[in-house]
């Protein structure tokens, strides 16, 4: 992966990514395309392509610490990024991969760039069916849950939502407005990989018979 000079300690932990998964996906195996992804980007973007491989690298070393140790992946890698000598950068990077700290430096965004791109990308990650049902179940719950709406149903596996509204209730301004909303609740109460398309269908029919 080109990174040098880790302390002893932080081998241990990605030695122990080797036997860990996390929605299906191995954790080093994932860990070592965020860093390959990490490192493409850096070059794109002129910053320095070791210190984005040591932030990829190491983005998820929280999710085989200690099991006493409390608190989210992203602060408990970034604690022990710190506790071994680590960079400020590669420290905040890891701790903000998931937005739960404000991101310092471009390579903050550069891993959580790569971290969504290697979750997400097809194939990658599974869910167990119980998890799968209910996810489908609140996206349809959730564009359900507006006036106007007859009819929501979940496709593609949970990539898309199509939402079917009675056009005497939800005029063509409106549609657009509730498509919006949807989106953005969907965002707010939903962890996902990727992104889920919302898809709202105003249809009006006229029928006649000749005789």
């Amino acid at each position: 992966m080109g990174v040098i000079g880790l302390h002893n300690e932080l081998f241990n932990y990605i030695g122990k990514m080797k036997y860990r998964s996390s929605y299906g996906q191995n954790l080093l195996q994932h860990s070592k395309e965020v860093a390959n992804l990490c490192v493409n980007m850096a070059v794109e973007l002129d910053l320095d392509s070791q210190l984005a491989a040591r932030a990829g690298l190491l983005h998820d070393i929280g999710k085989v610490a200690d099991t006493s140790i409390e608190g989210p992946h992203a602060e408990i890698g970034a604690r022990i990024a710190a506790q071994y000598g680590e960079d400020e950068v590669v420290v905040n990077a890891i701790a903000a991969h998931h937005e739960e700290v404000s991101m310092e430096s471009p390579y903050a965004f550069i891993v959580a760039a790569a971290d969504a791109i290697s979750g997400s990308r097809p194939g990658a990650r599974r869910e167990t069916l119980e998890a799968y049902l209910k996810r489908l179940e609140r996206l349809e719950a959730i564009a359900s849950s507006f006036e106007g709406v007859e009819k929501a149903y979940a496709i593609q596996a949970g990539r898309e939502v199509r939402v079917l509204v009675q056009p005497d209730i939800v005029s063509d301004l409106e549609m657009e407005q509730m498509s919006v909303k949807i989106a953005n609740q969907i965002q707010n109460e939903l962890k996902y990989p990727g992104y889920i398309k919302v898809v709202v269908i105003r249809e009006v029919r006229n029928v006649e018979y000749a005789k």
